[in-house]
């Protein structure tokens, strides 16, 4: 098959969040599995064209319609590891993408608009005809609208579009002017509620609505969380729509890249193992405490790595640091917070307990740390009041660090309580499992983990290589994407 990614980011090349990851994974995967794949990115001035090789011109003087007159856009297509990437550049007063940002801007609606009407007439003029057109959250989600409504009379009436959404949350808003710039015009078509009209705002086009609407299929990034999303406020508003679609809505759990998460190979830990090999992760615990300059003893270590948001369960993390010191425990917190007060309070934790030596406060993001944690930490903790789809605990699991997470999201579609989990048998258990959001939910969690290290030691090491055994990589979740880019050429 012939498939084009579109989206706004692309790890390692560009990255805000786990959307780049899970675009390059996704591609990388299919690339293995024999398709042909290629990607559309908006060309921002502060990407890191570091991770490019070979950037060159690749289709001069692309002129897309936009009001009653056209922009034009230079081409460029490059090597991002391997994936093939295609980067748009318009030439207007705009400046759509040189902002020394990649979102965050009064007018992102209408930059995404214009990024979504370049893509598909780059794929026209081109005269490129892929399969399947997957775009990806709300910047390109009238992308199904407009090949749909426009490009198949012009020569595009075979290309099929799959559309995933990461972050219901942030979902894309426009008016008339949407329209008007991308010539579908007609407000009175798509302003209905059974087109674009935002579910709650009868003067707004959605554009994560449009998408859901007008794609051959809809995806979310697992299985818990696209239930949650059709029932559930998680949906943001738009449960009632995804019910009406429900047919083509389903959810698949993103995957990791074991070439990078995998302490097997992992250059930035000092001492390399697997489960055959466990007892190796007691030589990167040993560098964890002597490079953060915790107390020399055996004591179980737990671990925060993530955003300090409300997403995050942030007061729950909070929590979590005095119950694990509490316990006997220590703890390890890598993490950056996303609003002024949250910093603050975590900058006074961090001075309050900076002579303690079992617990350390790393406030901001390192790579290299973030996996010498994964490997030193006997548990991690992820407390989310939602979460999507969650990598930590998935990475968590291959370096046999137990997870301690809160039931929701992709979290319940990985991990699976030692204790009560009913549906699977004792040996295929991995971590600890809660459901409410106060402390004493966690600290039932945490409690059970920590008490099974201090005193059923073999049994708490064998629950950690029954974790390393599961395989949350592309492999399963790009062979589900195939069959539904197989069912869409097919069913419509």
């Amino acid at each position: 098959m012939y498939i084009v990614q579109i989206a706004s980011e692309c790890a390692p090349v560009i990255k805000a969040g786990g959307l780049g990851d899970v675009v390059y994974g996704l591609s990388r995967e299919l690339e293995i599995r024999g398709h042909c794949v290629e990607l559309i990115l908006p060309k921002y001035d502060c990407m890191r064209y570091d991770h490019i090789w070979g950037l060159h011109e690749a289709y001069r003087n692309l002129s897309v319609p936009w009001y009653g007159g056209a922009i034009t856009c230079s081409v460029e297509c490059g090597w991002v590891h391997g994936r093939v990437c295609f980067f748009i550049e318009p030439h207007s007063q705009d400046n759509f993408f040189n902002r020394g940002c990649y979102y965050g801007c009064d007018d992102d609606n209408m930059r995404f608009a214009f990024f979504s009407k370049a893509a598909l007439e780059f794929l026209l003029q081109s005269n490129k005809r892929p399969d399947v057109i997957h775009c990806h959250d709300w910047q390109t989600g009238l992308i199904p609208v407009m090949l749909h409504e426009m490009y198949k009379y012009y020569g595009m009436e075979y290309q099929r579009a799959c559309y995933t959404i990461h972050n219901f949350k942030h979902q894309g808003m426009g008016g008339v002017e949407t329209l008007q710039a991308t010539g579908l015009n007609r407000p009175e078509y798509y302003f209905q509620y059974d087109k674009l009209r935002d579910n709650f705002n009868p003067f707004a086009l959605n554009f994560m609505k449009a998408g859901i609407v007008y794609s051959n299929a809809v995806t979310t990034v697992s299985p818990n969380h696209a239930w949650e999303a059709r029932t559930s406020e998680i949906g943001c508003g738009l449960g009632h729509t995804l019910h009406l679609h429900q047919d083509k809505f389903q959810g698949i759990l993103n995957g990791i890249d074991y070439d990078f998460w995998n302490p097997e190979v992992d250059r930035y830990i000092p001492s390399n193992y697997n489960k055959d090999t466990f007892d190796k992760k007691f030589d990167n615990k040993k560098a964890l405490q002597e490079r953060l300059l915790l107390r020399q003893e055996d004591k179980p270590i737990v671990a925060y790595i993530g955003r300090l948001d409300n997403q995050k369960g942030v007061h729950l993390v909070h929590h979590a640091i005095y119950y694990a010191l509490n316990k006997g425990a220590q703890f390890v917190l890598l993490g950056s917070a996303t609003e002024p007060g949250i910093n603050a309070q975590f900058q006074h934790e961090k001075q309050f307990l900076n002579n303690n030596p079992d617990v350390h406060l790393e406030l901001g993001f390192n790579e290299e740390l973030s996996h010498l944690i994964y490997a030193g930490a006997d548990m991690i903790v992820v407390p989310s009041n939602f979460e999507p789809c969650g990598l930590t605990q998935m990475i968590g699991l291959k370096y046999g660090t137990v997870p301690i997470v809160r039931g929701v999201g992709g979290l319940v579609n990985t991990v699976f309580d030692r204790n009560y989990d009913e549906n699977l048998p004792p040996e295929k258990r991995n971590g600890f499992v809660f459901y409410q959001s106060d402390n004493a939910a966690l600290e039932s969690a945490m409690g059970r983990a920590i008490d099974l290290w201090n005193y059923s030691p073999e049994e708490f090491r064998e629950l950690a290589i029954q974790g390393m055994e599961y395989d949350y990589s592309w492999n399963i979740p790009g062979g589900e994407y195939v069959e539904i880019y197989d069912w869409i050429r097919h069913k419509w």
